[in-house]
């Protein structure tokens, strides 16, 4: 975990924000229907910490380790353009991902949940996790956010990113 001087000297770098999707961009639920349809559900106020980072040019990446057509349909509909689903070496994307977008791994953020974003969160320039996050990686984040996944956890660390960056938290009246 991260001293307050250098959380803050971290965000400041961070130009590529990576997420992982149940339990962090959801409250980690899974909904069916009778019919065997999987719904899940999303915070607004976290897209909008999305579109937030978008307005001021941070990149946006899910890597999940879910199969799921509605991570695709929650992607597109935020316009995130680097979408990884059934992934499970969450390491290796990351490392791809910033070698074709030119960064270096201290320019990544990343916030997940579960035992599976342990080794993701262990080399990537700042790390954060929701409230509800499971114990090793509440142990392991660098930021742990006040608010549960899939309640504002993204949002939160959107703005600590922005603020620590002196950019916008807010959005002109015609964007």
């Amino acid at each position: 975990m991260k001293k307050n001087a250098e959380l803050i000297n971290s965000l400041k770098k961070i130009k590529l924000l990576v997420m992982d999707v149940d339990g962090t961009l959801t409250d980690s639920s899974m909904y069916f229907s009778q019919n065997g349809e999987e719904l899940k559900r999303f915070s607004t106020r976290d897209g909008m910490g999305i579109t937030l980072l978008h307005k001021s040019n941070i990149l946006t990446a899910i890597v999940t380790s879910e199969n799921s057509p509605i991570v695709t349909a929650r992607a597109n509909k935020l316009k995130i353009n680097h979408v990884y689903l059934n992934c499970r070496d969450k390491s290796c994307i990351i490392r791809e991902l910033t070698e074709s977008l030119n960064l270096s791994l201290s320019e990544v953020a990343f916030i997940g949940d579960d035992v599976n974003d342990e080794y993701v969160m262990k080399i990537v320039g700042i790390s954060a996790c929701p409230k509800d996050a499971v114990k090793i990686i509440k142990d392991i984040a660098d930021y742990k956010c006040k608010n549960k996944g899939g309640k504002g956890a993204v949002r939160e660390f959107a703005e600590l990113i922005l603020v620590a960056q002196n950019k916008p938290i807010n959005i002109q009246e015609q964007w």
